[in-house]
């Protein structure tokens, strides 16, 4: 078993198998490397998955973790701590997908590479990885974003050696992660090209577009035709460049010219494969991107073997390399792999972070405590109140603005209202919705919502989101209920200019106590500031597709139109401001952002004390 070389990290002898070769059901090898101890004990394995390169992932054992919004932070060092990994007793095992870095094969379109779904060679690299003499028997799996989706379409097809997983932010619904209420997210062009903070996909000649691979170049001509009439696209320069020069732009291509939900992205979902899966599933999220925070809860819901949901603390962007959430990872796995009884079954299958009290709140569901959806009306001088306004069309005049396309201004126009300070803490968990009755004078436009905590001197920290474009304003009847909206997304209904809609935006979840003296900000806007204190935190491509034509808003509130939130306000005592003992490492990790917005909520509850 001596077939490795050895390299030091640290205070260990780490031994590395590189570049082994496994066989996948059809004859295509992929690549991977080994890292474990330097003995010929056998232990179980945890697996990372991913096109991103297993070079890339090495980097871990010599790069400091980076925070956003160092510009040494690499999106893509994703397969988790490799030292750590080797040090409590496993072997990390760290494969290219087919079609990517050194595997062979063809990777096509999204979570199918050749034909064949990457679930299934994850099946065959798992039962590899088990076989061998190095491991155990017992296998689990590693990593985040990108590698935690794999570890569910990998539990789907269900491995007989995989025993349990451990997924931190990954992507799930495939169109909610490219396209949040209809508005086209950028950040996929940079997982796939390496911008903005990301190396990107590990490039071989055997990564290809489903939409090049399915249809003729002239058919091919004519559907880019017809996507370039769109204005918002049509303004961006870089999808006119995807459009007309898709080659090298594969991943990219294809979500730039699917624009509407449908069997491109329901292929081989891993929300609608999650009732596949039998094993034990942790599933762990930070806050700050909603979306994210969404999909996550989607899938518990959707899981029917043993589970549990962990929603962490903003800042939204974890290290890079990625190392935190280790420890939780190694109870689960201690428990799951090993066969010690740890407690952790015992303990609540839900714990969600609470933004100002910065306590963790834990129950049996989603959301850990009763919760009533209560309104906030928007009212004349930029006010929210719980109380409906009571003056007519004739007397309310709504708010509005202006907003010329980014590509001939750099001044996003924001209309805001808010709360009177809060006397007490007001708790809420759960996600909600924005109605919002409208009218514009194009056939199109984005609403983007923001919901602030707003503390006293004007320090203010983002709570959560709500996106929605007006041509997928349709709403999912079945699905939708009160505080919940669902949306097709199937189809792209243009709005009539001049005419008073209603638009109801799903507010993204978020668990939040705003403290004494602070207030609720709501922002509303079709476009996003290039920079504030929640975007310096994030990538440069984590934004979405501006708005490409001049639009002009108007916002009614009156009482025929009553414009509000509905927010889900727990029932039972908030949180309080003080801190538990496991809230010091998220207290810690967030501090190290160095910035004032981060540093808002725990100032701020010192403050109260």
């Amino acid at each position: 078993m001596t077939d490795f070389q050895t390299i030091r990290a640290g205070r260990q002898d780490i031994a590395v198998r590189k570049d082994l070769r496994v066989p996948m059901r059809d004859g295509v090898m992929l690549a991977a490397d080994a890292y474990s101890g330097t003995d010929d004990k056998p232990r179980p394995a945890l697996v990372a998955l991913s096109p991103y390169g297993k070079e890339l992932q090495a980097l871990a054992l010599t790069t400091p973790p980076q925070r956003r919004p160092s510009p040494m932070w690499d999106g893509c060092i994703e397969a988790g701590d490799i030292a750590r990994v080797v040090e409590e007793e496993y072997v990390h095992v760290i494969g290219d997908l087919r079609g990517s870095g050194a595997s062979e094969g063809e990777h096509i379109g999204n979570y199918n590479a050749g034909g064949v779904p990457l679930g299934q060679d994850a099946y065959d690299f798992i039962e590899w990885v088990a076989a061998q003499p190095w491991c155990d028997g017992n296998v689990g799996m590693i990593g985040i974003s990108y590698f935690g989706s794999m570890q569910v379409l990998a539990a789907a097809e269900r491995p007989p050696s995989l025993k349990a997983i451990f997924v931190s932010g990954g992507h799930y619904d495939f169109y909610e992660t490219t396209y949040h209420g209809g508005v086209m997210w950028f950040m996929p062009r940079a997982a796939r090209e390496g911008r903005g903070g990301d190396s990107g996909w590990a490039f071989t000649d055997g990564v290809k577009s489903r939409m090049l691979e399915t249809f003729s170049p002239e058919e091919i001509k004519e559907r880019v035709a017809e996507r370039l009439k769109d204005p918002d696209v049509a303004a961006w320069s870089n999808l006119v460049h995807v459009l007309n020069y898709p080659k090298n732009h594969e991943a990219w291509f294809d979500i730039v010219m699917n624009e509407v939900d449908g069997p491109w992205y329901e292929e081989r979902n891993p929300v609608t494969l999650a009732p596949d899966i039998g094993i034990p599933v942790w599933l762990q999220i930070d806050q700050g991107r909603g979306w994210t925070m969404d999909g996550t809860i989607e899938l518990y819901h959707a899981l029917k073997g043993p589970r549990k949901l962990d929603i962490g603390p903003y800042p939204p962007m974890q290290s890079r390399p990625f190392v935190e959430e280790h420890d939780k990872m190694f109870r689960w796995y201690e428990y799951w792999l090993k066969g010690v009884d740890n407690g952790i079954m015992d303990e609540p299958a839900v714990t969600v972070h609470v933004e100002g009290s910065r306590q963790y709140v834990t129950g049996a569901q989603w959301p850990p405590k009763d919760v009533e959806h209560r309104p906030l009306y928007l009212r004349p001088r930029h006010k929210l109140s719980f109380e409906p306004e009571a003056m007519g069309a004739e007397h309310a005049v709504p708010d509005g603005f202006y907003q010329a396309p980014l590509t001939v201004t750099d001044k996003v126009e924001i209309l805001s209202w808010s709360t009177e300070p809060f006397t007490e803490p007001t708790e809420m968990i759960g996600q909600g919705a924005a109605h919002l009755f409208a009218e514009i004078d194009q056939p199109d436009t984005n609403f983007i919502l923001r919901l602030w905590d707003e503390a006293p001197g004007g320090r203010r920290q983002l709570i959560t989101t709500a996106y929605l474009k007006a041509s997928h304003r349709e709403l999912d009847e079945e699905r939708t209920t009160e505080g919940d909206p669902r949306h097709p997304h199937t189809r792209a209904v243009p709005v009539e200019p001049g005419r008073i809609e209603e638009y109801v935006l799903r507010v993204y979840p978020f668990g939040a106590t705003f403290l004494p003296g602070h207030r609720l900000v709501v922002e509303l806007s079709n476009a996003e500031p290039p920079a504030d204190e929640h975007n310096a935190l994030l990538p440069p491509d984590a934004f979405h597709l501006p708005v490409g034509r001049p639009v002009t808003h108007k916002i009614y509130r009156d009482a025929e139109h009553p414009s509000r939130l509905l927010l889900p306000f727990t029932t039972g005592p908030a949180a309080t401001a003080t801190d538990t003992a496991a809230t010091d490492t998220a207290a810690t990790d967030t501090a190290a952002t160095d910035t004032a917005a981060t540093d808002t909520a725990a100032t701020d509850a010192e403050a109260t004390r």
